[in-house]
């Protein structure tokens, strides 16, 4: 703002007026202030009414206030105006002289004091302009400027204060909202990585029920940190020291999670270790140096991290393979007794409904007895009408006393049930499936059983999936020959032995299938179900033939209409497919490629309410889905009879099995 000096004062009120403004005044009008309160140059007087004289003296007031009104702005003129009114005449002593002013207020009745005005000692920067010798003129006003360009430079300047202003405010606002979402960020970010507690600050704040925890961590690695700077600096005594402390912090910490599984005395070694890398701070610390180490450790973590997560997918898919001890009693057990039964008494009941197609037929085939009776069970305790279900079992040589004689013993109820053995199956033979022929091969035979396979938990993990033995199971391909098993049944509901049935699902055989042969639940809400991720579209008669983006189906529950199947010829198909695949360049191992393949075009949508997947993998799948499906599925690896099943899930397995069974009990196997 342009500076100025109080020149009136009415009540606490004191106007402040730019003493630059009384300059031009004097230099424009010096008769103009000696006039008597009142005037306006809006006023529109008769000047020819007035004696000569002061026609003349109000007639060249009057100019002068119409040439400042042409210099100075209208808030500026207002100004000037204003105080003339409410001041009345003012008379100016020495102006021109000392450029300080002394003014008398004249005609005021409230005070007749009079106010003596100086104005402050200002600095302007004068130059002398040269004359045509180049010597400084001299004569010159002091102010170089005009009066309408210092009117015009004091306007800018408070242009420009007022936008610094509220640029400043707007900078502090962003500022302001920047760091709140950054605190925000923070707090979403697990603080154990980052670091969130300061080592070096002197109380540790205990926030959270592990913030003792969590500081430890911290302190142990900033105390690796300079182990290794005092090592390399060749700081002997504060080595050992740190040294020392680091494993005192390291045993105190052990295991735990949270402040409660601390000691009592793991505070003062908390205070202990501060003291310790305060004083490591004091010798070793250089930020370059520090940084670099901490880098280090980072990548030293990280390929710490990666070789642990392929040990964990190679130990995991090992444990899917494997059977668990009380299962493998099980089977031994029930396979003893099936083998002590008579002739007569291993045959199941009701044989005539097995061929009935009015009935509700149901495909089972498995080598695992428990998850078996969980899949019978659950079916037959949630059917409206029991009566009318009929379960057919195929399981392989080695298993199928232990599942004849399980369900010898306990029978499913009023529905009808029977067990048949795969190798029964004579027409299932190598000249006919091209499955059976290539196990029998010397190149398949390498693929499994040489001994050139990698040998270490982290090398093998990418392959061992491909190599799993159900893939030398015909078990896992019977899918494919369900009309040449079953030749006298119109549909039939394949389930997987990894599934619990929670509904009745007999309205499965009432939906229209628009002539589609399979009826599935489509898993396309997500990348990795789609085509591309099974099938090799590289090469060309993949890529000719299927979309990459076509949405894939799951395996698990499927309604097959056999009678359409027969029509196009689906075992065919599958068959055209699988000789293709000899050298494994189409897709790898497995029935869920081959399947879309087959059924590519003749799968019809069903609800999603039917099937609900991943209960073998995924820690997210929502609960109100499972509750309200008709089946679950543990598709994974994480299955519901292993110990690395994910706890939450396994109770919708586990209220089937039958616990207090004998069988059971001397198998140890428990909930």
């Amino acid at each position: 703002m342009a500076r100025g000096v109080p020149f009136a004062k009415n009540g606490s009120k004191v106007f402040r007026f730019p003493v630059l403004y009384f300059v031009l005044l004097c230099v424009l009008a010096p008769g103009f202030f000696f006039l008597g309160s009142g005037f306006h140059a809006a006023d529109q007087e008769d000047i020819t009414a007035v004696p000569n004289t002061q026609q003349v003296a109000k007639w060249r007031e009057w100019h002068t206030l119409k040439d400042l009104k042409s210099l100075f702005s209208k808030e500026v003129f207002d100004v000037i105006v204003t105080s003339t009114d409410d001041l009345g005449p003012l008379s100016l002593d020495n102006f021109r002289k000392n450029m300080s002013a002394s003014w008398k207020v004249v005609g005021l009745e409230t005070s007749n004091v009079a106010y003596e005005l100086k104005q402050p000692t200002t600095h302007v920067r004068q130059e002398k302009p040269k004359g045509k010798e180049g010597r400084s003129s001299e004569g010159l006003a002091q102010w170089t400027d005009s009066p309408s360009r210092q009117v015009r430079r004091k306007l800018i300047e408070k242009r420009r204060e007022k936008r610094a202003a509220e640029l400043v405010k707007m900078d502090n606002e962003v500022v302001v909202k920047l760091e709140n979402v950054a605190i925000e960020r923070s707090r979403s970010v697990e603080s154990a990585v980052l670091g969130k507690y300061n080592i070096w600050r002197k109380e540790i704040e205990n926030e959270n029920a592990d913030s003792s925890v969590r500081f430890m961590r911290d302190q142990i690695i900033m105390a690796r940190v300079y182990v290794s700077i005092a090592k390399m600096k060749n700081k002997l005594e504060l080595y050992q020291d740190l040294q020392s402390r680091l494993k005192e912090s390291q045993r105190a910490l052990g295991d735990a999670l949270a402040d409660s599984d601390l000691h009592r005395s793991t505070h003062e070694k908390i205070k202990a270790m501060g003291q310790v890398l305060s004083k490591a701070r004091a010798q070793l610390y250089d930020c370059k140096l520090v940084t670099g180490k901490l880098r280090a450790m980072l990548q030293t973590a990280d390929e710490q991290v990666r070789s642990l997560k392929k040990q964990s997918t190679f130990l995991s898919q090992l444990a899917a393979k494997t059977i668990p001890n009380g299962i493998h009693c099980l089977s031994m057990r029930l396979t003893i007794d099936y083998y002590l039964l008579p002739p007569e008494k291993r045959k199941f009941p009701m044989s005539e409904n097995l061929e009935n197609p009015s009935l509700y037929h149901y495909a089972l085939f498995s080598d695992n007895v428990l998850a078996a009776s969980v899949v019978v069970n659950s079916t037959v305790k949630n059917a409206k009408d029991p009566s009318k279900h009929v379960f057919h079992l195929v399981t392989d040589k080695l298993n199928f006393g232990a599942m004849t004689m399980w369900f010898i013993l306990n029978p499913p109820g009023k529905a009808t049930i029977h067990v048949e053995n795969v190798d029964d199956f004579k027409w299932l033979n190598s000249s006919y499936c091209p499955v059976l022929r290539q196990l029998e091969s010397a190149k398949m035979k390498d693929y499994y059983f040489k001994a050139g396979h990698p040998t270490t938990l982290t090398s093998g993990a990418s392959n061992l999936k491909y190599r799993n033995p159900k893939y030398l199971s015909m078990l896992n391909h019977l899918r494919f020959y369900l009309p040449e098993v079953y030749p006298k049944l119109d549909k039939i509901l394949f389930l997987d032995d990894d599934i619990v049935v929670q509904k009745d699902l007999t309205g499965l055989w009432a939906v229209d299938l628009q002539g589609k042969v399979n009826g599935a639940v489509e898993t396309c809400g997500e990348s990795f179900h789609r085509f591309d991720k099974y099938l090799n579209f590289s090469n060309p008669h993949i890529a000719r033939n299927f979309d990459p983006n076509a949405c894939g189906w799951a395996y698990g529950m499927n309604i097959f209409d056999l009678k359409e199947w027969k029509k196009k010829d689906i075992t065919g198909i599958y068959h055209k497919w699988q000789n293709m695949n000899e050298e494994r360049v189409l897709w790898k191992l497995g029935t869920l490629p081959p399947g879309l393949m087959t059924f590519y075009g003749m799968t019809h949508p069903l609800n999603k309410s039917w099937h609900v997947l991943g209960l073998g993998y995924s820690p997210t799948v929502d609960r109100s889905l499972i509750e309200n499906a008709a089946v679950v599925h543990y598709n994974g690896n994480m299955k519901p009879w292993l110990e690395i099943a994910m706890t939450k899930y396994r109770p919708y397995w586990t209220k089937y099995v039958q616990y207090n069974n004998p069988y059971l009990r001397n198998c140890k196997l428990l909930a």
